[in-house]
């Protein structure tokens, strides 16, 4: 018996809805195997210990050490690949910046299989116990310029709105930091996180590196009053901002207990903890963030500041296993 038209039409419509529906599971599951993108962009396969600093002066004291050094050219940021102090590494610069830090630093996880996130640079000083040259290796570091701004309600008076809910700091007037949400490989949702960890068996590897000579002056003969000295521990703090304000430094000493502040440094920590590669950061102090007496500092000891922290950082991968 032939199917009446209305009958043969609905027939029709349900054979072609299946047939997409199968084609669009197909593909579907062609998505799903396909391996990961990423891995086509590999620019190397050998693994490396990732060293970055954020501006040419602080590179400038590592790149001559590099051994057998081969430089490739990602998106306007150049790599060195090569070997320091025996260990495969691949160089670069992150670019001043929380944003550039955290752009390039990805950029490199994707490009290079990369086993750990190396910082070498200098900072501001914070904690008062500290003076220009002295290198530091903080064992966790936080965005502390994540912030609410908060109405004014009096002179001198601010209040979060209410939904926020309790800030974990204390405000730098309006001010108030704040945690950041963290997507990562290996948790599940999202996390709310102000510290990021620098990894312990790095921090140990450092400890042994702490005994390294530093030196009081430069090429040009401008030296420091004191012996600088390493010191493994405490926390630091970063944040879009260039700090020469002797009040603000105080308030990121007494609020964190920071012993150094930066524009780079935690915004790497964030990426780093979101791929799952652990990381480490030596920071020597090229100036007091606003706590010494006239002008800022950087301009006299940016050189010395620079060479300790890549003294450092050159014994920490010699000692390395």
């Amino acid at each position: 018996m032939t199917p009446r038209p209305a009958l043969a039409g609905a027939m029709r419509v349900r054979t072609l809805l299946a047939t997409l529906a199968l084609a669009s599971g197909l593909l579907l599951a062609g998505c799903t195997t396909a391996p990961p993108a990423a891995t086509s962009l590999r620019l190397d396969t050998q693994p490396r210990i990732a060293v970055v600093s954020a501006f040419q002066p602080e590179l400038a004291q590592l790149l001559p050490h590099v051994q057998q050094p081969t430089r490739h050219v990602v998106n306007g940021v150049e790599f060195t690949t090569g070997t320091l102090e025996g260990k495969p590494v691949v160089l670069f610069l992150s670019g001043i910046s929380m944003t550039n830090a955290a752009m390039t630093t990805q950029l490199a996880l994707d490009r290079f299989p990369v086993t750990q996130l190396v910082v070498s640079g200098v900072a501001g000083g914070v904690n008062p116990g500290l003076h220009i040259g002295d290198v530091t290796v903080a064992a966790r570091w936080g965005q502390y310029l994540e912030l609410l701004a908060a109405r004014e309600v009096a002179p001198g008076r601010y209040r979060p709105p209410g939904f926020i809910g309790e800030l974990p700091f204390p405000n730098f007037g309006a001010l108030y930091p704040r945690p950041v949400e963290v997507r990562s490989t290996g948790h599940e949702g999202v996390e709310k996180k102000f510290w990021f960890d620098a990894d312990p068996a790095l921090l140990a590897a450092a400890q042994r590196a702490a005994s390294v000579a530093l030196e009081r002056c430069d090429a040009t003969r401008k030296c420091l009053s004191h012996t600088p000295r390493v010191v493994v521990g405490g926390t630091g703090v970063s944040g879009a901002a260039f700090v020469d304000n002797a009040a603000l430094r105080e308030y990121a000493f007494k609020t964190f207990q920071a012993n150094v502040l930066d524009m780079e440094t935690a915004a790497m920590a964030h990426v780093a903890y979101a791929n799952g590669v652990p990381y480490v950061a030596f920071r020597s102090l090229s100036d007091l963030a606003g706590g010494g007496e006239g002008e800022n500092e950087i301009s006299t000891f940016l050189k010395v500041a620079a060479d300790n922290s890549a003294r450092v950082l050159l014994a920490y991968l010699k000692a390395l296993p």
